[in-house]
C-alpha cells in the first residue's frame, strides 16, 4: 500500500478486510492508536496488521492512521460495509465543510467517493497549502488528527450541529494545552510545540482567543470519557519534558485530570503513557531537534530523496542499465571526488532520466541540483554489486 498514490483507500480496504472486527471498544483501538504516537500528533508507526512494501514516511503514516481510526470508530459504531463507510465519512467531512477551507477544496472533483477522499485526507493530513513549501518543510503534519476521529464518532451518533461541536473540542483541546504549557517553565520545545499545535487548527483562530480561565466552565460540563482521555493525554504530552520527572507532580496535570472525573490511578498511567512514548520515539519527535536551517533542510531532503527513490527503484534501475557512462561515473563517486566535468556529465545524464520519471520532477525545479549530492549519496543502493567494488556488507 502507498498512501502518496492515487488508489490507495481500495487497497486499505483490502488490507483490512481480514481484521473488521478487530476491536471490541473504542478504548482499546485508542490505546493501539497512542503507541504509534497518532493520539500525540506525533506518528511514529502504524497498526502492526497494516503492512506497507515500502518505509512509510511521518505524514505517510499520519493519513494511513487517520484511516484506520476512522473506519474502526466506524466498525464499532454501525457495523456497515466498507462501501458505507467511505459515504458516511465524505458526508462527515462535507458537514464539517473542511473541503471548503484548504486549496485542495477545489480538487475534490473526483468521479468517484474514493478519489474525493483521498484528496480530502490529503488536505486533513498537511499543514501546508503549498505543495511545494510542504516539501522543503520538516515538519508538516496536522498535529490534531486525532479530534476527527472523536468528532467523527459524534457525528455517527448525533450529526446535530457537528460544525459547533467540532469548534468547541478544538476550543479546548488548544485552550487546555495553552495553559498546561503555561504551567511550567517553558523551553525551545514548548515553543515549536504551541507553533505546530497553533498551525493544526481547523475551526477557530488561535489569535482571536483569550487564553483566560473561561474554558474550565466549558470543560466542567459533562463531555464523553473518550474525549476526557484525548485532552488529558494533551495536557500530558504538553507538560513532558526530557528526563525530567517534574511533571509527575504537576498540579494543573492532576487538576484537569480531577476536573473531568478521572482517578488519580489514569491521571498517573496518562502521564506514564507519554513517558514511554518518549523513551521509545524521542529522537523521531521533529519538534525536539535542535538543528538549525541547513542541517532541518537537508534532513527533510534525504528522506524525500529516499522516499522517491525507493518508490521508482525498478524504473531507476532500468533507465540506469541503459546507461553505462553514468553508471560508471556514480559508482565512481562511492570512493572518490568526480571531476567537475565529470559531475557535469552526471548532472545532465540524471536530469535526463528524471525527465522520464513524473514523480521525480522535483529536481527539475529551480535550485533542484542542490539534491543531486543526496542522490549520488543513495544511488548505489541500486545498482548491480558488481558495479561498486569497494561496497563493504555489514554483518550480523
Amino acid at each position: 500500500m502507498n498512501p502518496s498514490s492515487r488508489g490507495w483507500i481500495p487497497k486499505f480496504e483490502s488490507v483490512v478486510r481480514q481484521h473488521e472486527d478487530r476491536y471490541k471498544e473504542f478504548s482499546g483501538l485508542y490505546a493501539q492508536l497512542k503507541e504509534t504516537g497518532f493520539v500525540y500528533g506525533i506518528n511514529t508507526g502504524v497498526l502492526d496488521f497494516i503492512v506497507s512494501e515500502h518505509a512509510l514516511s511521518e505524514d505517510e503514516k499520519a493519513k494511513v492512521n487517520l484511516f484506520t481510526a476512522l473506519y474502526y470508530t466506524y466498525r464499532l459504531e454501525r457495523k456497515g460495509n466498507f462501501e458505507n463507510f467511505l459515504n458516511d465519512l465524505f458526508n462527515f467531512y462535507n458537514n464539517l465543510r473542511v473541503a471548503h477551507l484548504s486549496f485542495l477544496g477545489k480538487l475534490l472533483s473526483g468521479k468517484t467517493t474514493t478519489s474525493k477522499l483521498e484528496k480530502l485526507l490529503d488536505s486533513r493530513v498537511y499543514l501546508e497549502d503549498n505543495v511545494i513549501s510542504k516539501t522543503f518543510n520538516s515538519i508538516i503534519t496536522n498535529s490534531l488528527l486525532f479530534i476527527d476521529v472523536l468528532l467523527f464518532k459524534r457525528y455517527l451518533t448525533d450529526s446535530i450541529a457537528i460544525k459547533v461541536y467540532a469548534y468547541n473540542l478544538e476550543y479546548l483541546a488548544i485552550h487546555v494545552t495553552y495553559h498546561a504549557l503555561n504551567s511550567k517553565e517553558k523551553n525551545k520545545n514548548d515553543e515549536r510545540l504551541a507553533e505546530l499545535f497553533g498551525a493544526s487548527l481547523t475551526f477557530i483562530n488561535p489569535d482571536k482567543q483569550a487564553y483566560d480561565g473561561s474554558y474550565r466552565e466549558m470543560l466542567l460540563k459533562k463531555r464523553p470519557s473518550y474525549e476526557n482521555a484525548y485532552l488529558l493525554d494533551m495536557a500530558c504530552l504538553t507538560v513532558w519534558e526530557d528526563k525530567s520527572l517534574d511533571y509527575k507532580e504537576s498540579e494543573f496535570i492532576f487538576g484537569i485530570g480531577t476536573a473531568v472525573g478521572f482517578s488519580e490511578e489514569i491521571i498517573t498511567r496518562s502521564l506514564e503513557d507519554v513517558t514511554v512514548f518518549f523513551a521509545k520515539n524521542a529522537k523521531m519527535v521533529p519538534f525536539l531537534k535542535d538543528n538549525n536551517l541547513t542541517v532541518q533542510f537537508y534532513d527533510s531532503m534525504s528522506k524525500v530523496v529516499n522516499k522517491l527513490i525507493l518508490r521508482n527503484s525498478k524504473r531507476l534501475q532500468k533507465e540506469l542499465s541503459e546507461s553505462a557512462e553514468l553508471v560508471s561515473l556514480l559508482t565512481k563517486s562511492t570512493f572518490r571526488d568526480l571531476t567537475r566535468e565529470e559531475k557535469k556529465k552526471v548532472q545532465n545524464q540524471l536530469m535526463n532520466i528524471f525527465k522520464s520519471i513524473p514523480s521525480l520532477a522535483i529536481f527539475m525545479l529551480p535550485g533542484g541540483a542542490v539534491l543531486l549530492p543526496i542522490f549520488i549519496k543513495l544511488i548505489p543502493k541500486l545498482l548491480p554489486s558488481s558495479f561498486d567494488e569497494n561496497r563493504v556488507e555489514k554483518k550480523g
